[in-house]
């Protein structure tokens, strides 16, 4: 295929990896942050990982907008679709997001909530449009690059005057999750790991461009490659990290010419800017409370706000104790460090959202095959008879839980 054949070739990939190792420093350690799940996944799935030079050392970051939302917002979109008089439309990662008391949006459709699955804000409006006697709300998550739909979808709803169509909005924005993942004092609870330098998401940056990372990249000195999807992009994108890294620069670089422009798509901008504004904080799942990292809906569009409309009261909710989510979309731990990685949490059963989405990391390294080697990896991280119990433990009380949800 024209444009994608020619990023995934395997003599290039080893010419790349050549020079990789010819520019590594010897005995200096390369830390770098992909922040987007779609990095996460080429690396797992093409083996990226094995072509890099030992110093070299790739670190999973929050950029799954599926991991990233807190249980307490899966709460508030459960409690919505239990409204007789609402169809919850919503994407297909969400519906199996662990949220309180063992429920996920796949339950409460199996119990009679009106969920329905979408591909789009565009089909949620759909929707609206062919019942009008229900009130359709569209919960609307992800970063950058799902914003501008949702928008579009509200001035269209706009412009028909319809009155039974609302938006659930939890978008969020990039640039305040890799600031907060640098400075917040919260990395004292969890750790974290020094970073050299990020892979910069491609999508996103689509939307946005690369002009928003030169601030972050000037005052965190910190280089940042925006790169492609595909295998050979995310090893080009390396190439230049370590180089940027050998001569001392913090620039930001687009190895994702192709689609990535200084300015972004500036259609897209104006009209997020038309329908959105910052709110002054928002909770991430790993992350905590993230100042002006999040949008909401301008009092312009206020009637389609379902948090207005429902009086959505958000209340945060921990996580399940034997998941590591959190600390792995900070970086501070790999998905083998969850104790419950591929026992009690797998696609089919999953116990955290890095488990659920197709963009988290826990996801990639299962569904690529990763998580075979890993297992022995764990097996020797648990050494002592205590780490052993407790993984124990975890398992009965999920076997538990779930005979009961059968009973």
């Amino acid at each position: 295929m024209k444009y994608v054949d020619e990023f995934r070739d395997g003599d290039l990939a080893r010419r790349i990896s050549g020079r990789l190792a010819r520019a590594v420093e010897p005995g200096r350690r390369y830390n770098f942050m992909e922040f987007c799940g779609g990095h996460t996944h080429a690396i797992s799935r093409y083996g990226v990982e094995d072509l890099l030079p030992d110093g070299v050392h790739m670190i999973h970051g929050p950029g799954c907008p599926v991991c990233v939302l807190p249980i307490g917002r899966i709460d508030n979109a459960i409690e919505l679709a239990g409204r007789p008089e609402v169809i919850l439309c919503t994407y297909a990662d969400t519906m199996r997001v662990p949220a309180s008391e063992r429920l996920s949006l796949m339950k409460a459709k199996a119990r009679g909530a009106d969920i329905r699955m979408v591909y789009s804000a565009a089909d949620a409006l759909k929707i609206a449009r062919q019942n009008p006697q229900r009130e359709v709300v569209f919960f609307a998550i992800g970063f950058e690059t799902t914003t501008p739909p949702t928008a579009l979808a509200i001035v269209e709803a706009d412009r028909e005057s319809l009155g039974n169509f609302f938006v659930f909005c939890n978008h969020v924005l990039t640039p305040a999750a890799i600031s907060n993942i640098l400075e917040s004092p919260q990395v004292r609870d969890i750790g974290t790991v020094p970073l050299d330098g990020f892979v910069g998401p491609a999508h996103v940056s689509c939307v946005i461009g690369s002009q928003p990372y030169e601030y972050f990249a000037e005052e965190y000195q910190k280089p940042v490659v925006i790169a492609g999807f595909e295998p050979l992009d995310v090893m080009q994108a390396v190439l230049m990290l370590v180089r940027q890294v050998n001569e001392g620069r913090t620039d930001v670089e687009n190895e994702f010419t192709r689609a990535v422009t200084p300015e972004g798509n500036v259609r897209a901008k104006a009209i997020v800017a038309e329908v959105f504004e910052l709110r002054r904080s928002f909770e991430w799942r790993g992350l905590g409370e993230v100042p002006y990292s999040a949008l909401r809906i301008k009092p312009r569009y206020a009637r389609f706000d379902a948090e207005a409309k429902y009086g959505i009261a958000y209340k945060s909710v921990p996580d399940n104790k034997a998941c590591e989510c959190g600390a792995i979309l900070r970086g501070a731990r790999r998905p083998q460090d969850c104790k419950v990685f591929g026992t009690v949490c797998t696609p089919e059963n999953p116990i955290g959202s890095c488990m659920v989405s197709s963009e988290g990391a826990c996801a990639a390294y299962y569904t690529y095959g990763r998580f075979r080697d890993l297992q022995s990896d764990n097996r020797k991280g648990a050494k002592d008879a205590k780490d052993r119990e407790e993984a124990r433990d975890v398992r009965e009380q999920v076997f538990v839980e779930r005979r009961a949800e059968l009973k």
